[in-house]
């Protein structure tokens, strides 16, 4: 395996966006750090924070910010024909995985990363194993994933990434626990629990984030009243709107707005 570039924790503003119509002509690994949007071979998803995607040489992708900013770690490389087989076989590439792990991941790219850029001795051989150390953890995080998982897990993941698409692309629609849960086909406490396996945050965290993601958009973009702002955020009156979005913020919405 040989990488021809690395970067670790890069951040980027809103506005930006990676266009590969025709693929990257050689593997790309992102650690994707904060809510964003793909589209992978022409279907668009959102992920969420602490997830990884593979995407082999060959394969058309776009890829953006969800919010005010996105931040990932990444890695160019190629690989040998062997190498290339096990990464296939691994089901790695091209799909979008939840990350456990993330600290320990984007520590060994950390490492990494300032391997590939040294010229002390022996850099070489320390970068070699710290990749193949970084590999080893992401085919045993696959592989667990496939056979630790619970049955239900591996059903309703679809159905998971479904749910919280909606709750991020239509915040305006009052969702709440019950609503999705029944979408999704499980209970109420099934379902939150299912989420915070798979996402790491709870539904409710989500629900409210996307508001106040929305929320900062139509402040930014618009000269709408804060009460019209509230409604088409997914509240039903501005009060709490106004007491949530400091609480995440940490300004008001009137605040905010001036100081763009």
């Amino acid at each position: 395996m040989e990488i021809g570039a690395i970067g670790y924790n890069y951040r980027h503003d809103k506005d930006f966006v990676m266009d590969r119509p025709n693929g990257t002509g050689c593997y790309l690994l992102l650690l994707i750090k904060e809510p964003s949007v793909f589209t992978i071979r022409g279907v668009e998803q959102n992920v969420p924070e602490n997830s990884m995607v593979l995407f082999s040489p060959e394969t058309p992708y776009c890829y953006r910010a969800a919010g005010e900013y996105y931040v990932d770690d990444w890695m160019y490389f190629n690989v040998t024909p062997e190498e290339g087989q096990r990464l296939k076989d691994s089901a790695l590439c091209d799909v979008v995985y939840p990350v456990t792990n993330m600290e320990e991941l984007s520590q060994l790219v950390r490492f990494m990363a300032f391997e590939f850029h040294s010229r002390d001795l022996y850099h070489d051989n320390i970068l070699e194993n710290y990749t193949q150390i970084f590999f080893y953890k992401l085919y045993r995080m696959v592989k667990s994933a496939a056979t630790q998982h619970s049955q239900e897990l591996l059903e309703r993941y679809d159905a998971m990434f479904h749910m919280r698409n909606l709750v991020y692309g239509e915040p305006e629609k009052h969702f709440d626990v019950n609503s999705l849960a029944e979408g999704a086909g499980l209970s109420r406490s099934g379902f939150q629990h299912l989420y915070k396996k798979i996402f790491g945050v709870s539904v409710m965290d989500d629900i409210i984030e996307s508001r106040i993601i929305r929320a900062k958009n139509l402040l930014r973009v618009t000269n709408l009243s804060i009460k019209e702002i509230a409604l088409k955020s997914g509240y039903t009156n501005e009060y709490s709107f106004m007491r949530q979005f400091k609480e995440r913020a940490g300004m008001t919405p009137t605040q905010y707005r001036n100081c763009i």
